[in-house]
């Protein structure tokens, strides 16, 4: 047995296992989309972070690296291991066609893993759903975890990818909104300390004991 697993997200850059061989390609019908909350990574209960997860539509295309491990069935066990813990939050595994760059016919391979989340908040309590561009621009800016903060795993995401030579459109204009939502958290932030640094001085008031009353007797 040979296992294969397809990386769109994080693993792109960091796979964080074992494995024998690494393909750059794409798979059929699947988009990006950042509808996924984690809580332990890069956000936290209180503050989900919003992670990388993929949607069905047909037609579309979605590239990323495929990673093979052929090195036994120890080390097959040990790499779906890893990657359950890590991928908790997807509570599906799909298994897909990949396809290499120049054949977008012949699949390069057939049973690849693929970690998913079902679209459905009741089915999966990590599933945020879809929001405004903003929205999300606001949430990654800021959600931070015990591994990092949101914003460096979507700038990742989106560097990865220009170095694989296929830059996804979504990925960017999300991480430029982030970027400006920065830029304007940034702003706001150095006003508030210029205007704390410019907060006019109260003179200071030298309180004066009152003299006892006399007391007049009037009998």
């Amino acid at each position: 047995m040979v296992l294969w697993v397809f990386g769109y997200g994080s693993l792109v850059w960091n796979p964080g296992f074992n494995f024998d061989e690494k393909v750059i390609g794409f798979i059929k019908d699947y988009k990006r989309v950042f509808d996924l909350a984690c809580i332990d990574h890069r956000g936290t209960p209180e503050h989900p972070a919003r992670t990388c997860t993929l949607e069905y539509k047909e037609g579309a295309v979605c590239w990323g690296v495929a990673y093979c491990v052929t090195s036994g069935i120890e080390k097959e066990r040990e790499a779906m291991e890893y990657l359950e813990r890590r991928e908790c939050e997807y509570d599906k595994k799909a298994s897909v066609d990949f396809y290499k760059e120049g054949d977008d016919l012949q699949p390069a391979v057939t049973g690849v893993t693929l970690f998913i989340s079902t679209p459905d908040k009741l089915a999966n309590r990590y599933y945020l759903g879809p929001a405004p561009l903003n929205e999300m621009a606001r949430t990654i800016a800021t959600a931070n975890g015990p591994c990092g903060n949101n914003r460096d795993y979507l700038f990742s995401l989106e560097k990865a990818m220009f170095h694989i030579g296929h830059k996804d459109d979504y990925v960017i204009k999300l991480a430029n909104e982030v970027r400006r939502v920065l830029g304007v958290l940034k702003d706001k932030k150095a006003l508030g300390t210029r205007l704390a640094m410019i907060k006019p001085k109260l003179p200071l008031i030298q309180l004066v004991p009152l003299q006892e009353a006399a007391v007049m007797d009037s009998r």
